[in-house]
């Protein structure tokens, strides 16, 4: 069976969350005239929070909802935060068309890469599955996204830091965890792919330089794209020596000469 590369899309396909969530949500707020706007910082920690929606919820605290009149019934709160979330779907996702987030460094070439050489191609996300799709075709070009199999959004019960949208991607692609290797950018992220028994690497982004990546296999600034822009090793307890780029050979030592063997 063929190995497969499994990608996160939000800081690994491209640094979304800075440049391209956070103005969305905002642009959002003030859409639907709520007396909200969110900081970098104030951002950063509902990081920790997964999921779009599960971050608009924290708005329907009682003090915004009787200051705004928003609803106090359950139901209608459901309804309005998919209405904020579709919105902010729609706003994020024209962004990215419109070329405003670019991929990140070595993305494009790591993948036709493990494409060239036989690998299974997969997202999984906790991000709404248009907005997957939008990242990775501007990421990697239409016809490698056109290659990957998508696995995001509300999918699954729960969301990173549980294992769920992982142990979704293998029963549905059929791949042996022993054969899979993820590429993620967040220590929520690095749990639950390490929680689905899979082999991690960690390209760092915006927010998540300092957060815990204990169990990462390798932890970067980047995949890289040398010589412009080189990934600095962060962490490299398989001593695989990247130098300044993550290519598929270090994949494939990850996993073993039997597994990663190019078919």
């Amino acid at each position: 069976m063929s190995p497969g590369l499994l990608l996160d899309c939000d800081g690994v396909l491209a640094d979304t969350e800075r440049d391209g969530h956070l103005p969305a949500f905002n642009a959002t707020f003030e859409e639907f005239g709520l007396p909200v706007r969110w900081s970098q910082e104030e951002y950063g920690r509902l990081l920790a929070i997964g999921g779009g929606k599960e971050r608009l919820r924290t708005l329907l605290e009682p003090g915004l909802v009787a200051r705004a009149g928003l609803p106090t019934d359950e139901d209608d709160q459901r309804e309005l935060v998919a209405r904020w979330h579709r919105a902010k779907t729609a706003r994020y996702t024209a962004l990215v068309r419109s070329g405003a987030i670019p991929g990140r460094p070595g993305i494009a070439r790591l993948v036709a890469e493990a494409d060239a050489a036989g690998w299974r191609l997969a997202v999984a996300s906790t991000s709404a599955e248009e907005s997957v799709r939008a990242v990775l075709e501007h990421a990697v070009g239409p016809d490698l996204a056109a290659r990957f199999d998508v696995f995001a959004g509300d999918v699954v019960p729960h969301k990173k830091p549980a294992p769920d949208i992982y142990l979704l991607a293998l029963r549905q692609t059929g791949l042996d965890p022993r054969e899979v290797v993820v590429v993620e950018d967040s220590a929520n992220g690095l749990r639950a792919a390490l929680a689905a028994g899979l082999t991690t690497v960690v390209t760092v982004s915006s927010y998540t330089r300092d957060e815990d990546f204990t169990g990462a296999a390798l932890v970067v600034t980047s995949l890289g794209d040398p010589p412009g822009e080189p990934a600095t090793t962060l962490a490299d307890p398989r001593g695989l020596e990247v130098d300044g780029a993550v290519r598929l050979e270090h994949l494939q030592r990850l996993l073993g000469p039997q597994q990663g063997a190019t078919p």
